[in-house]
């Protein structure tokens, strides 16, 4: 039970990075491990996440590091 709400909190968390970020469920999901391991403790808003998860680049899951290249300016 706790991990869902986890998860639940994650995804709450990724849409609330704004338009730029995660918009589908799989670019959610993609992220979610590395969002939690290097950026839990970033507020959302502004494109925090995403610049967050941009300089952990190098260490992001495969699947996270295609997410973040396509929503880089």
């Amino acid at each position: 039970m706790r991990a869902k709400i986890n998860v639940v909190a994650i995804a709450l968390a990724l849409l609330a990075a704004g338009n730029a970020f995660a918009q589908t469920a799989a670019e959610r999901e993609a992220c979610a491990a590395d969002y939690q391991k290097f950026c839990s403790d970033v507020a959302p808003g502004g494109g925090k996440i995403l610049e967050c998860l941009a300089k952990q680049k190098d260490q992001l899951s495969p699947a996270c590091q295609k997410v973040v290249e396509t929503h880089q300016k």
